[in-house]
């Protein structure tokens, strides 16, 4: 059950991210810190919007590119972002769905709505970080009920 703590942290910073787009928070898409990604990482973090697109600007390349890239201890300013988001049980492969909204198993739990997603819609956002919570949650709920059992 070690895995849980960092995967309810998860499934808080989900909807506390998809709630801060719904109340009209900045988004572009284009901008690696007001991103996908940007917005996951601001609540993670705490750090602000531009400090996140400074941090990711010291390398080439989108989140989901950043992402292949990611070396642990390497120095670079994103590199620490990724760690604080890898401590809540995210991975390489997770960063790079968020980015682009593509995650079979998220979008198979939003059913026909998650066939018309577009990676740079806010409502697109919300809606699947809202379902991605939903899945860990009930993942969670199911691997504690596992092992009660």
């Amino acid at each position: 059950m070690g895995a849980l703590p960092r995967t309810l942290r998860l499934i808080e910073a989900l909807r506390t991210t998809a709630d801060r787009l719904s109340t009209g928070a900045d988004y572009q898409w284009g901008h690696l810190g007001a991103c996908n990604c940007g917005h996951l990482a601001q609540t993670i973090t705490r750090l602000s919007p531009a400090q996140i697109h400074a941090a990711a600007l010291r390398r080439a390349g989108d989140w989901a590119e950043q992402s292949v890239s990611y070396c642990p201890g390497s120095g670079y300013p994103i590199d620490h972002i990724f760690d604080r988001m890898m401590a809540l049980g995210l991975n390489r492969d997770d960063i790079r769905h968020l980015e682009r909204l593509s995650d079979r198993r998220v979008l198979a739990r939003m059913g026909e709505r998650g066939r018309a997603l577009h990676r740079n819609h806010r409502q697109d956002v919300i809606d699947y970080m809202r379902a991605w919570a939903d899945l860990l949650e009930e993942v969670s709920r199911d691997a504690v009920l596992i092992e009660v059992a």
